[in-house]
């Protein structure tokens, strides 16, 4: 899945989070959607691509500036959700990586 607006012509960030989520996912899929919506709100977002497998996910969020990803990080929501990660994830690993150059292919 992919939803991205556009990416910009200068420098921007990614945050990659890979996960694998464990067998006790009571409440995830609404704070996953709660929490979403927020983001796609917030200052800075540009958009985000997923791909899952079984239980196995890599997201990837896009956003202009650190600042931007750093006032994501305390938002009161997404604070909530990261609250609930040793219950819904065996494993996670998140990245925040500055994205120098880009090329999209569509066909």
């Amino acid at each position: 899945m992919s939803l991205i607006k556009q990416f910009p012509k200068h420098n921007f960030y990614a945050v990659i989070f890979s996960s694998t989520k464990s067998d006790d996912l009571e409440g995830y899929a609404e704070m996953d959607e709660a929490a979403m919506k927020l983001a796609v709100e917030q200052p800075g977002y540009i958009g985000f691509e997923s791909i899952t497998n079984l239980n196995k996910t890599i997201f990837i969020s896009y956003w202009e500036s650190k600042e931007g990803i750093e006032n994501w990080r305390k938002n009161a929501t997404h604070q909530l959700a990261k609250s609930g990660a040793k219950k819904w994830y065996k494993r996670y690993l998140s990245q925040i990586c500055l994205v120098e150059s880009s090329y999209l292919f569509e066909n």
